[in-house]
């Protein structure tokens, strides 16, 4: 070889090899990936990018040489010296991938990349013109081919799937190996070549220096601008992965808390409907059968009351825990409300398998459990129905479950209970009554009859409880121990409580009206009715519709509807005693009263349940009982009525102990309002009636706050 090189010339090259090479490899591992967008753009644009760039690492290394004679080059062998460039950085985009190959694709790669530096710097070297005659030796030609073979090989080698601490700059080793193969290739060749440089040839005339420093900026810049793009392109891609992957957990999440409980973490009804159909269509191929279990958690409600719902939930939370511990892989448990488990019993042969789980579910309950600083023992109720005996569908086999579940809180609470034929009667009644009783309010079903309150020591009639009838088309005169458990449970005590308050009001405004003397009318509240924030408002309302002073009024509690939150229930006797209602504790004796409490309430008389008064003259408990309760109520200030008085011998005896009043079928049974018009002016008749004060004066400690109208 004749001339020598320009070092910064070369380091040019070398700087531009590098470049190209690294470009190459990031977007060969771009293209590689099957998602993505326009790949084929990709793959034209990278191939000329690269192919340029390539061909211009060739050429800087041969502008590097400076000869004796000005140097021209013949511009048809460039062009293919460009071709030929552009062709290897097709191979290099589409062989090269950042993952393992077979041995035999690597070779062919490696040798089809080392054959294109070396044809590109050979055709570089081809367009030289400096003399008529140019020599190449082949032996220098296959050094420059071996040599990049080798790095390509090491290049194609050195690249992985996932950086380890061994291979982390994987990526960079390979850059530098594959533009090792470029420069060796290039200067093996240009070592190879001989020629004589006394006669020039004509050609292109270069300035070597300006042209060198001209190419290797575009060819720089078009690269830098390449791979500029390739890493914006990887960070979009990047952010959009990230998206799509934060936006596939959200899907998934919201799957999952739409197919499961927030607070167990157990399917709900949804899970459980697909997984109930999967069991049917399972038992329908093989000829097995399952069981829907429906578990009603005992007492929950006086758990959150009394220790706070956080100490419900965590019994709940340990019960599923329980209940998972001793059901099979293939059984499902689910949540489908507040204090509601469902269990999905498969692969059953018979009823005797699903009382073998039963029986594991009530020994895993046997253990208190611990809430908070106590112990509790839960038990559940639970109704069962089998597939295909008792269902061919979800939803007749858990309505059916529900049936059997209630059946057992009523007669076996913290047993079970098989679904029985008998029972869709009883449910089938149960939801036409709840239906007929909803017509029966909205279109005057229900009518009051009275029973009258007798004073003991006058035999005068100071008042009435106000009882509810419900008047069937079909059915006849309904008594309230029908229909009374169905309002409560279905929630139309609610508004029917509210329409016996003002209709007993306006009964009382009519009969007024009439002429007839005054006449104070009791109303029985139920608990629900007690606990509502707009009692005093309801009331205050009925009185004011029927212009009636609230000392008209009565409203009868039981002693659990009072002491269930004894705080709260003497600020609201407190509001209704000063407005001027009367109160009065009905049943008296069969709860749980505190007299701490009871001293505290402002309250007007005491009502003696009727299971003491029956057994009065035989049972001499009974006796002590009515004896303690009439003293207590004295202490207090409070007046004694006793319930269901039915003969002379019990109100004699009760006359004995100092009872005030009484009630019950001695004197009348409830009757409707017109007959107990009739029915008071016999009892009244001789007998001095009582007064509008009379009868407005109360027992409670609050009367002398009531306010005058």
């Amino acid at each position: 070889m004749h001339g020598t090189f320009t070092p910064w010339v070369v380091c040019l090259s070398v700087a531009l090899a590098a470049i190209v090479c690294h470009t190459a490899l990031l977007l060969a591992n771009r293209i590689s990936k099957p998602d993505l967008p326009r790949r084929r753009t990709w793959l034209v644009a990278g191939t000329f990018a690269i192919g340029i760039g390539l061909w211009s690492a060739h050429f800087l290394a041969l502008l590097a040489l400076r000869f004796s004679v000005a140097a021209t080059f013949r511009l048809p062998a460039l062009l293919f010296a460009i071709a030929a460039s552009i062709a290897t950085a097709f191979v290099v985009l589409k062989g090269v991938r950042a993952h393992a190959q077979p041995w035999p694709r690597r070779i062919s790669i490696a040798a089809l990349v080392a054959m294109g530096c070396s044809l590109t710097q050979l055709l570089n070297l081809a367009s030289l013109s400096v003399a008529p005659h140019t020599y190449l030796s082949d032996h220098g030609s296959w050094i420059g081919f071996s040599l990049a073979f080798v790095f390509c090989i090491s290049a194609i080698q050195s690249l992985r799937t996932k950086p380890t601490p061994a291979n982390r700059y994987g990526k960079a080793v390979s850059s530098l190996l594959m533009a090792s193969a470029m420069v060796a290739s290039s200067f093996a060749s240009l070592s190879a070549m001989r020629f004589d440089t006394t006669l020039s040839a004509r050609g292109i005339l270069i300035d070597t220096h300006w042209f060198a420093l001209a190419l290797g900026m575009f060819a720089i810049g078009l690269t830098a601008l390449t791979l500029l793009t390739v890493i914006y392109d990887a960070y979009l891609s990047r952010h959009v992965r990230d998206r799509d992957e934060a936006l596939s957990r959200a899907n998934a999440s919201a799957q999952y808390a739409a197919r499961h409980d927030a607070l167990t973490g157990l399917p709900n009804r949804l899970a459980l409907v697909d997984a109930a159909e999967h069991a049917i269509q399972e038992s329908r191929r093989h000829g097995d059968a399952f069981a829907l279990m429906v578990l009603n958690v005992d007492r929950l409600k006086s758990i959150n009351d009394s220790l706070g719902h956080q100490a419900g939930d965590e019994m709940l939370c340990e019960i599923a825990r329980r209940l998972r511990g001793v059901l099979r892989r293939h059984d499902v448990l689910a949540r489908l409300a507040g204090d509601e488990f469902t269990i999905l019993a498969r692969e059953l042969n018979s009823t005797r398998d699903a009382e073998s789980i039963l029986h594991k579910i009530g020994d895993a309950l046997q253990t208190p459990i611990a809430v908070g600083a106590i112990e509790v023992h839960a038990s559940l109720s639970i109704g069962v129905s089998m597939y295909p005996s008792d269902g061919d569908s979800f939803d007749v086999l858990v309505r059916r479950a529900h049936t059997a579940t209630r059946i057992a809180k009523e007669t076996a609470r913290g047993g079970f209970r098989f679904f029985t034929a008998d029972m869709t009667h009883a449910t089938d009644d149960r939801l036409a009554l709840e239906t007929e009783l909803r017509q029966a309010l909205e279109n005057g079903g229900l009518v009051l009859h009275y029973q009258p309150k007798v004073d003991i020591g006058t035999g005068r009639v100071r008042s009435a409880e106000a009882l509810i009838r419900w008047r069937h088309p079909k059915r006849g005169l309904v008594a309230p121990n029908v229909f009374i458990p169905v309002a409560e449970e279905t929630g139309l005590i609610m508004p029917i409580g509210e329409w016996v308050i003002r209709e007993a009001c306006k009964q009382v405004r009519r009969w007024l009206d009439s002429g007839m003397p005054p006449l104070r009318v009791s109303v029985n509240l139920s608990a629900k009715q007690f606990r509502n924030a707009d009692l005093a408002a309801i009331v205050r309302s009925a009185l004011d519709d029927a212009q009636l002073q609230p000392g008209y009024l009565e409203l009868e509690l039981t002693e659990s509807a009072v002491m269930h939150d004894p705080e709260k229930s003497a600020l609201a006797l407190q509001q209704l005693s000063t407005m001027g209602v009367h109160i009065s504790i009905d049943d008296f004796g069969t709860g749980y009263s505190s007299l701490s409490y009871l001293r505290r309430f402002p309250l007007d008389k005491l009502k003696i349940d009727r299971s003491f008064v029956r057994d009065l003259m035989q049972n001499p408990d009974d006796v002590s009982i009515v004896r303690a309760i009439i003293s207590l109520a004295h202490s207090l200030r409070l007046r004694v009525v006793a319930e269901g008085v039915e003969t002379a011998d019990q109100l004699n005896f009760l006359t004995e102990l100092g009872c005030d009043q009484y009630q019950g079928f001695y004197c009348s049974p409830a009757v409707p309002p017109d007959d107990f018009v009739a029915l008071l002016q016999r009892i009244r008749a001789g007998k001095t009636e009582y007064t509008e004060a009379d009868m407005l004066r109360t027992q409670s400690r609050l009367s002398a706050f009531t306010p005058a109208r």
